[in-house]
C-alpha cells in the first residue's frame, strides 16, 4: 500500500542517514519508534475517511435500492391500469436506479478491501512497533548498565592512581615504621617482674660468696 511503503522509505533512508553519521543504536530506534507512531496514526486516520466514505456510499446504495423497488411498484401500477406509456417511464427509472445500485456495489467492495488493507498494515505496524518498543527497553537497559560499569570502572582507576591514595599509602608506610621502632626499643628487655627476681637471686649469690670469703679470711693460718 502506498502510505505503507511510503514509511518503509522513510524508515530505510533515515536509517541509512543515521548508520552514515555512525548514530548510536538507542538514538535510531528511538526514530524509527517515532516514524513508526507518525505513520500509524497516518494510517489509522486514513483507514477511518474510508470506512466514513463506505458508511455513506452503503447509505446511498440503500436509498438508490428503495428507489428502484419504488419504481417497479409505479410500473407494476401503471400496467394494472393500462398505462403502458408510464410503465415504461417507471421501468427507466428502476433500470437507472438498479445501475447506480450496481456502481455503488462495486464501489463498497473497493472499500472493504481498503479497509482490510488498512487493517493489516495496522495489525503489522502495531507489531513491529510493540517490538521496536521492547527493544529499546532492553537496549536502555542495557546502555544504563554499561555506563555504571563504564564509570565504576574509571572510578577504580582514578582512585589508584589518585594523590589519596598514594598518601594513604605513605601513611601506612608510616605508621609500619613505627610499630617497627617500637618493637626495637622494647627488643631484647624482659618483663619488669622478671628483672626482679633476677636481681633477688644475682644479690644471694653475691651475699653467699661474700660469706664465704669473710669465713675464709678469719681461718687461722697454719
Amino acid at each position: 500500500m502506498g502510505i505503507f511503503t511510503r514509511f518503509r522509505d522513510i524508515i530505510s533512508s533515515n536509517i541509512n542517514a543515521m548508520l552514515d553519521r555512525a548514530e548510536d543504536p538507542e538514538k535510531l530506534i528511538s526514530l524509527m519508534i517515532r516514524e513508526m507512531e507518525d505513520t500509524l496514526v497516518e494510517i489509522k486516520a486514513s483507514c477511518a475517511g474510508v470506512m466514513a466514505n463506505n458508511k455513506r456510499v452503503h447509505r446511498q446504495m440503500m436509498e438508490a435500492q428503495s428507489q428502484a423497488s419504488k419504481w417497479e411498484r409505479k410500473a407494476s401500477l401503471a400496467v394494472s391500469r393500462g398505462r403502458d406509456d408510464l410503465a415504461r417511464e417507471a421501468l427507466l427509472e428502476k433500470r437507472r436506479y438498479t445501475e447506480r445500485v450496481a456502481g455503488l456495489e462495486q464501489e463498497l467492495g473497493e472499500m472493504n478491501a481498503l479497509v482490510d488493507q488498512y487493517q493489516e498494515d495496522i495489525r503489522q505496524l502495531e507489531d513491529k512497533l510493540r517490538a521496536a518498543r521492547e527493544k529499546q527497553r532492553v537496549l536502555i537497559h542495557r546502555h544504563i548498565h554499561a555506563g555504571k560499569k563504564r564509570q565504576a570502572q574509571e572510578d577504580i582507576r582514578r582512585i589508584e592512581t589518585s594523590e589519596a591514595i598514594v598518601k594513604f599509602e605513605e601513611f601506612e608506610n608510616r605508621i609500619e615504621r613505627m610499630e617497627a621502632e617500637a618493637d626495637l626499643v622494647n627488643y631484647g628487655r624482659k618483663p619488669v617482674l622478671d628483672e626482679q627476681f633476677e636481681e633477688l637471686v644475682v644479690d644471694a649469690e653475691i651475699e653467699k660468696e661474700l660469706q664465704t670469703l669473710k669465713t675464709s679470711m678469719k681461718a687461722p693460718v697454719s
